[in-house]
């Protein structure tokens, strides 16, 4: 495949944006042969992480109008994985500025398709970039698409089409095709892995076509698909610049809300009412998914693990409090959450002996400077209480206490 790139200058400048790595690159497409502008400028964006972990793979994002959403594209998506709210992307942004050559790339027929030079441009995103970005960077399984007005109404092409290549898509201000709706209609419906749809609209658009985008809203809002998410943003008192840098945090906080740990509505709606066999499952399909999607190797958070604690402990009488705390040491064996849970575990259950040697083992790895050693230790000193009352009482230890007495261990 690669045979079929020319790259007219592999690296024009390499300058240090945001603190991280941005290279220009000039790309001579084949599929634009015959064009006054086969020649396109590329901007890409590589993360630092790339060159200090080379098994990690990252998502792609192609943003389109590059000249003005490059920028604010990646500024966000620096502040979202500096936040651990989405992964690290590489970015690659598509200029369309230089010559006018935009009006060319996303112009649509009276029937709201391609013309001959929209699908040139739309077979070179798809059978020459896309290929050429897999070939020398890694990349996850996870791609977006960027848009505004006419360039986000070019992106809904990737979408109907039998296997769309993209995951999620950012439509800022779209200017519909006026058969959009027909087509989403037709494609919709069929989509059976999830993909993500955003969408903003706002009144410095005008009225007529303010209308156009808030009907394609309604005709999403009657989609009974759960692999179709979307979100829907209407900026009252904005400007149509200022929805630029409006309408992309709000697209990444919804493509990657299942990226981040679980929020309240997340808990609300999706574990709650879990039983904690299927609160635990429910974990790790999680982080499975961040995996398989992104490429990122994460651990399940420790505030996620706090986030399900109350079903594990109220539920069923903390029957799996030790299948928890099992988990969490094979996850994070210096921590002394997980040998808390087993511990609990046998507390509750009465056999003080293992429930003394697990909460020995959780305050062993707690550092004397830290402000909750005290607060831990205060486990151990309640079981030891406990065993001084129970032995004093005359009470019975549990069978298994009683064994491990007799034998001396």
């Amino acid at each position: 495949m690669k045979k079929n790139y020319i790259n007219l200058l592999l690296l024009l400048t390499s300058v240090i944006t945001f603190g991280q790595n941005v290279q220009m690159e000039a790309f001579r497409s084949v599929e634009l042969s015959g064009e006054l502008h086969n020649n396109r400028t590329l901007k890409i964006y590589v993360p630092d992480s790339y060159q200090q972990d080379s098994d990690r793979v990252y998502p792609l994002a192609i943003v389109l109008d590059a000249e003005y959403l490059f920028d604010i594209y990646v500024a966000n998506s620096r502040l979202f994985a500096a936040k651990d709210k989405a992964p690290e992307q590489i970015v690659v942004g598509i200029f369309q500025n230089q010559k006018n050559e935009r009006k060319k790339d996303c112009e649509i027929d009276p029937n709201s398709m391609l013309t001959q030079s929209s699908s040139k441009f739309y077979k070179f995103i798809k059978n020459e970039l896309i290929g050429y970005i897999e070939d020398n960077y890694r990349i996850s399984k996870f791609r977006t698409i960027v848009g505004n007005t006419m360039t986000a109404n070019f992106s809904n092409y990737f979408l109907i089409e039998p296997t769309p290549i993209f995951n999620a898509y950012i439509n800022i201000n779209p200017s519909y095709a006026p058969d959009v709706a027909d087509l989403f209609r037709g494609k919709v419906p069929t989509l059976n892995s999830n993909t993500y749809y955003y969408l903003s609209n706002g009144k410095y658009n005008g009225e007529e076509k303010s209308k156009s985008i808030e009907t394609l809203y309604y005709v999403l809002k009657n989609f009974e698909n759960e692999n179709f998410k979307y979100k829907y943003d209407n900026f009252k008192n904005s400007t149509k610049v200022a929805s630029l840098g409006q309408s992309i945090p709000a697209a990444l906080a919804h493509i990657f809300d299942m990226y981040s740990s679980i929020s309240k509505v997340e808990f609300k709606n999706e574990v709650a009412d879990l039983s904690p066999t299927e609160a635990i499952e429910y974990l790790e399909k999680k982080y499975v998914e961040i995996q398989y999607l992104f490429g990122a190797n994460l651990k399940i958070r420790q505030r996620d693990i706090f986030a399900v604690e109350s079903i594990i402990i109220d539920k069923e009488d903390g029957a799996y409090l030790e299948e928890y705390g099992k988990m969490i040491n094979r996850l994070y064996p210096e921590s002394p959450i997980g040998d808390y849970y087993i511990g609990q575990y046998y507390e509750t259950g009465n056999n003080y002996k293992k429930a003394l040697k697990y909460y020995k083992n959780g305050f062993a790895n707690i550092s004397s400077e830290d402000p909750n050693s005290d607060g831990y230790y205060q486990n151990v000193e309640r079981v030891l209480a406990k065993q001084k009352t129970l032995n004093n009482g005359g009470i019975e230890l549990d069978e298994e206490a009683k064994t491990e007495d007799n034998t001396g261990k």
